[in-house]
């Protein structure tokens, strides 16, 4: 499936994507149990398929069956009661997959081309960073460039969502706590980043990353390490790689990350972006207002975000 949380006369739900449409998984499996006769209705659809995507994550594959089973009716059972199971896609406001994760982990120097450019030896373990849940922006939004900086660089990055509780598992298993996979773009403040040895700083400013349009889920790709991925900035390449070029594979990270922290449903992970950052690059023409920065993943999907300055902060 293909995973969103969208907006809705002002209310945030998570949907699944089926030929340009978006089904409400809530209200479409409440819509299911009540034809089925089912008093509690609303409370059973609240455990089982909640409208948050935390939530639905947090229900693991039991969930996951009984939304697949919300999508199958709302294809014939369009409304219930007058009230829209399905929308078109045009119709709603998309937001980021997962947008308050409770931790996202950020791998850096996780390519080869990029840890060339950048003059660097290949890690011997994840270098790893962390961005906070005021980054998250959706497929939709613009790209904020606050007035902190004249630096703004993108970095096109193929991101995995936890699906399940996750602490010490080993490499063969790992792919089993993933719930799906995402785009996203670690927007960086690079001036702001290289102020110390630590790069939080440049990291965590507001708006800094997209994330989207969906989350497929993890089923739907048997293997996270043959992706192609490309970033473009005006219809320009500027990035292109495969994730089989990753020093630490997704089953990797999900094994390391895990004998260091708890990871929760919800946690995201972004996994390194490839040579091509403008920082690397001579001269240097960082990102300005009106850019368009797009970010494809082979299996994965498409995020288009336009860069817009932030006035009057």
């Amino acid at each position: 499936m293909k995973l969103i949380t969208f907006k809705q006369a002002g209310i945030s739900r998570v949907g699944a994507i089926v030929n340009e449409e978006v089904i409400d998984l809530h209200a479409s499996y409440k819509a299911l149990l009540k034809s089925e006769g089912k008093i509690r209705a609303e409370e059973i659809a609240e455990a089982f398929v909640p409208a948050d995507m935390t939530g639905l994550l947090q229900g693991g594959k039991e969930s996951m069956e009984l939304a697949k089973k919300a999508v199958d009716y709302a294809l014939t059972n369009q409304d219930d009661n007058g009230y829209k199971l399905v929308y078109p896609y045009n119709e709603v406001k998309v937001e980021a997959p997962v947008p308050k994760p409770g931790k996202i982990f950020a791998v850096g120097h996780n390519y080869r081309e990029h840890i060339l450019e950048m003059g660097r030896e290949l890690p011997t373990n994840p270098v790893l960073f962390a961005k906070f849940g005021n980054t998250v922006i959706g497929p939709q939004d613009d790209i904020p460039f606050h007035p902190v900086s004249e630096q703004l660089d993108y970095e096109a990055e193929f991101a995995f969502v936890i699906g399940k509780r996750a602490k010490n598992v080993s490499e063969e298993e790992a792919l089993d706590y993933v719930a799906g996979y995402a785009v996203a773009n670690d927007v960086t403040y690079r001036d702001i980043q290289r102020r110390t040895l630590q790069w939080l700083q440049g990291k965590t400013v507001d708006g800094s990353l997209p994330m989207g349009p969906w989350m497929v889920t993890a089923d739907e790709i048997k293997d996270p390490q043959t992706l192609e991925m490309v970033l473009t900035v005006n219809g320009e390449e500027r990035q292109r790689t495969n994730t089989a070029n990753q020093v630490f594979s997704v089953k990797h990270l999900v094994s390391f990350l895990s004998n260091l922290a708890t990871l929760e449903p919800g946690d995201i992970v972004i996994t390194g972006t490839p040579g091509g950052v403008i920082q690397a690059m001579e001269p240097q023409v960082w990102l300005k207002d009106g850019d368009v920065v797009r970010v494809e993943i082979d299996q994965v999907g498409v995020l288009e975000n336009t860069v817009r300055t932030v006035k009057g902060e």
